[in-house]
């Protein structure tokens, strides 16, 4: 027999109010009466109603990851954050990818229309996207944003990127690289400019002379990270080091320099930024900065559901990076 809100009331010795509250995470509660409540569901195997509660409440207790970014490695991470979140809030997460193109408006009507969620969470380059925030201010739909161009009045986490790239281009410097190719990211994402600017000041800093051949467009994808390293590496003086602007497009740098017979990190360094799972699991590992991108889908989706329970809650957070200095790289050959 189905337990019921009322059970876990009675065992615990309060009101169903006082059990929806600690059910929704709500701050009102004192956290001795908040500790019976979670203890008396625990004792009675307490599932609640995901129908019930949405009709009593009038809202889907849900939230959607909105997106159309191409390494799946950061959607992985920020997912995992999300749903960590999601979890301990008693909230479902679902992943709401949109198109590219024009559709990608009529995806998020879409998605509203399906589904109703509660609220959702931007990554980057949609983060940005003019339309589809446009779309979630008129239908009153609060969201939370992951690392946006401007974050004045907006709610979500963000890191700064370029003062990142700044430390992890002066140990590439410190190592004695000169001549270091640097492969962007899609242009849309304003991380692609806050890298380049790190990349930029910290030639500037070091008084090395910035040669535009050694920087290539790439689109934060595993395929353009190929196609930059075969560019850069075919220059009549190629580069002794690459910061890639992703550890997906680090990984194919990786790639083209063992097809083309370069030892990295003895032939080429190699670094990337976002510190994903593909860092570590190839071979070398990977140079990279830290972003932690797990934490931030989790803070985002906290500040979310803090301004979903209250209109004027939320805040837009800061984290602090780290550089893991790791195999792919090391002091330039003699040549």
């Amino acid at each position: 027999m189905r337990v019921r809100i009322e059970d876990v009331a009675e065992a615990a010795g309060v009101s169903m109010k006082t059990v929806s509250r600690v059910l929704n995470n709500e701050p009102n509660v004192r956290e001795e009466m908040r500790a019976r409540v979670m203890k008396a569901m625990d004792k009675l195997q307490y599932k609640p109603n995901p129908s019930a509660r949405s009709l009593a409440a009038q809202r889907s207790y849900s939230v959607a990851l909105v997106y159309n970014n191409p390494s799946r490695n950061y959607m992985m991470e920020v997912q995992n954050g999300m749903l960590e979140a999601c979890l301990a809030n008693h909230y479902n997460l679902f992943l709401a990818p949109v198109s590219v193109g024009r559709e990608r408006v009529a995806d998020m009507q879409g998605l509203f229309r399906n589904f109703g969620p509660d609220g959702v969470v931007l990554i980057p380059p949609l983060t940005d996207d003019a339309q589809l925030i446009s779309v979630l201010e008129q239908k009153g739909v609060p969201f939370a944003c992951i690392a946006p161009k401007n974050a004045a009045g907006r709610i979500g986490v963000a890191m700064d990127e370029t003062s990142a790239v700044l430390d992890m281009m002066a140990r590439l410097i410190d190592l004695g690289h000169t001549r270091i190719g640097h492969i962007k990211g899609a242009a849309k994402h304003g991380a692609c400019q806050w890298r380049f600017d790190g990349y930029r000041e910290a030639l500037k800093r070091a008084g090395i002379r910035f040669d535009p051949e050694l920087v290539v467009q790439g689109a934060f994808s595993y395929e353009s990270g190929c196609a930059g390293a075969q560019q850069l590496l075919e220059l009549a003086s190629p580069p002794t080091a690459i910061f890639a602007a992703n550890d997906d497009m680090a990984a194919g740098v990786i790639r083209i320099a063992a097809e083309r017979g370069l030892s990295v990190p003895r032939d080429l360094s190699v670094c990337g930024f976002d510190d994903t799972p593909i860092s570590r699991h190839i071979y070398p590992a990977l140079t990279t900065i830290r972003q932690p991108t797990s934490e931030m889908g989790r803070l985002a989706t906290l500040e979310l559901l803090a301004r979903i329970k209250s209109p004027g809650a939320g805040r837009m957070l800061r984290v602090d990076h780290a550089v893991l200095m790791r195999e792919s790289t090391q002091a330039p050959r003699r040549r």
